[in-house]
């Protein structure tokens, strides 16, 4: 391969990799609906639904706009109080009983003040927080507003985050599809729910019924924050995942990084779900009943003093049925690719793989090695550190002939080489003939200038894959081996990494067996190695296992190649210098001036 190919394809790499490490995205404009703005029908929704009218849309416009610009006026917060309350982030919380609902998966807590969620302790993953190692993972934080809910109807806004509700059980156990009941009133509007639970299933089915809300609909605003419980080590890196992801025509993420201290920002919908999510847990509210429609918009609000903020508040607003009559289901739990793609709208993209742009690409590669990775470590009983050593020789054994036809390609163009240079020494002032007998030289000896390059390039699709599969794949956090704590974190030792510089630098030595050696190649040799050791330090140390594996069963066919590159260079330069004089006579030789003498 030429060596400005060489270095071109490790500047792409290195452009679509440095982003990811030491940028921080742009916190994109804020969308502010404006009076009367267009908020698309319900019937786009998945399964169907009625139509907002004129005046619902105008108010759920309204009302988004005036969330974003923080003067939306609340209601009251208790039956029987007229007063308007202070948002939640605000208002101090009176002592509330909590109705604790188990099956085997959870432990869900509903408050009574606001019916909010207040607890989602997951049984089958342990947390790895500070101080929390032996106890189970528990994703939302106690002053949670997720489910609290706020009706708008016409200008008039009735807040039932603090209201207190009247529950119809104490407690619950979920052995089959269980319900429960609560009700409250405020400011005349009487609030209905049900939240319906399965044993073996993180989606809560909320429906409910507000009364009164008039002739024209109303608006259902919805809450979703302030943010996710932290549940792992590295409480940076889960903190940097924060993000509330909607799916609109495509997945739309916004980092709570992006936000700027006291910003409050607005996204237009209609959205079939949004999500809060961390590194490996989420808590999602989809639009799945027909009677609400889509998601119209959602907002966020930044806390006054950070710049890199690590909570805000949250509310997505729905469409209000002149009934009073709305539903929609909740997700909370972990980011298991089969479950979230069980719950359909397709939830299974809330964690997208990639960086925007490159993530239909990297989403080909990436759902696939994920799936089989599962799939080994559940029907071949391995651990997943011997899936990742199998998953990296069997890559190697399926590239193999394309590795072996792409390196005889480089073989041959470097037979060709001092044809090559005869023909750029002759026609070196004449580009375009130059051109014209280098591809005459390509076409009669059948040589590919960029058959070289599979060899570097068709593992990369993989490597990108895994790299963001290690980054958030639930089902290899906190999976050991060996030394190594967890798969998904770096080495704590650097051994990995540091293998796989080396077995890099003898893969390249190897490769550049039967070579002409020059300054380029002998940089390359001790340059990549220790580029990407560096980079792969601090990188998930089941991705450094893989690569360390794939390097070590390259090895083999390196040599093996670089054998018959020796054979046919040796053999190539005995062709070409027989064929030399023949195919470039050279000006016809003088006689000497001794044999002149003589003559």
């Amino acid at each position: 391969m030429d060596r400005r190919t060489v270095w071109a394809i490790l500047l792409m790499m290195a452009i679509a990799v440095a982003p990811a490490l030491f940028l921080k995205r742009p916190a994109p404009s804020p969308v502010e609906p404006g009076v009367g703005d267009s908020v698309p029908q319900a019937g786009a929704a998945p399964t169907g639904g009625a139509t907002l009218d004129t005046a619902a849309r105008r108010a759920t416009a309204d009302t988004l706009r005036d969330a974003a610009a923080g003067d939306s006026a609340v209601g009251a917060a208790t039956a029987g109080d007229a007063a308007a309350a202070t948002p939640p982030s605000a208002a101090p919380r009176a002592e509330s009983d909590t109705v604790r609902i188990t099956s085997p998966l959870y432990t869900y807590g509903i408050s009574t003040r606001g019916a909010r969620l207040v607890q989602a302790e997951l049984h089958r993953y342990a947390s790895m927080a500070p101080g929390e190692e032996r106890e189970r993972a528990q994703i939302v934080p106690e002053d949670s507003d997720l489910l609290a809910l706020t009706v708008v109807r016409g200008r008039d806004t009735v807040d039932f985050r603090n209201a207190t509700f009247t529950p119809s059980a104490d407690s619950l156990t979920v052995d089959g599809e269980t319900s429960l009941r609560l009700e409250a009133e405020a400011s005349g509007v009487r609030l209905e729910l049900t939240y319906t639970f399965e044993p073996a299933d993180y989606r809560i089915a909320v429906s409910g019924r507000a009364s009164d809300i008039g002739p024209n609909g109303g608006t259902l605003l919805v809450g979703m924050g302030p943010t996710m419980a932290n549940t792992e080590a590295n409480v940076e890196e889960n903190q940097r995942e924060l993000a509330l992801v909607t799916m609109g025509n495509d997945t739309e993420r916004t980092n709570f990084g992006s936000l700027e201290a006291g910003e409050r920002r607005a996204l237009s919908g209609p959205f079939a779900w949004a999500a809060l999510k961390s590194k490996y847990f989420v808590t999602g509210v989809i639009a799945a009943d027909s009677s609400g429609g889509r998601i119209s918009g959602a907002t966020l609000a930044a806390p006054p003093g950070s710049d890199d903020p690590t909570s805000a508040e949250i509310r997505a607003a729905m469409p209000l049925q002149p009934s009073g009559v709305f539903g929609y289901l909740l997700y909370a739990g972990p980011m298991e690719y089969e479950r979230l793609a069980r719950v359909g709208y397709e939830f299974d993209d809330v964690n997208p793989y990639g960086w925007p742009g490159f993530r239909t690409i990297i989403r080909i590669f990436a759902v696939p090695v994920r799936w089989l990775l599962v799939w080994m470590h559940e029907n071949l009983h391995l651990t997943y550190g011997l899936v990742l050593v199998a998953f990296g020789i069997l890559v190697r054994i399926v590239l193999w002939p394309l590795n072996q036809k792409a390196m005889r390609a480089n073989m041959k163009l470097q037979e060709v080489q001092p044809l090559m240079k005869d023909i750029q020494d002759r026609y070196k002032s004449d580009p375009q003939r130059m051109q014209q007998e280098m591809f005459k030289l390509y076409r009669e000896h059948k040589v590919n200038p960029l058959g070289g390059c599979w060899p570097m390039m068709l593992p990369m699709p993989v490597l990108f894959a895994l790299f963001f599969v290690f980054q958030n794949a639930i089902e290899l956090r906190g999976t050991s081996f060996l030394w190594i704590p967890d798969l998904a974190r770096p080495d704590p030792l650097y051994v990995i990494p540091i293998l796989m510089g080396a077995s890099m630098y003898v893969l390249t030595k190897v490769g550049q067996m039967g070579m002409e050696p020059n300054p380029q190649m002998k940089m390359m040799l001790y340059m990549m190695p220790l580029m990407m050791t560096g980079m792969f330090l601090f990188f998930p140390s089941g991705l450094n296992l893989y690569y360390t594996v794939s390097n070590i069963a390259s090895i083999p066919q390196q040599w093996l190649l670089g054998r018959e590159r020796m054979k046919r260079t040796a053999r190539a330069i005995v062709d070409v210098k027989t064929e030399r004089p023949a195919e470039r006579p050279g000006p016809a030789r003088s006689t000497p001036a001794k044999k002149r003498k003589k003559a």
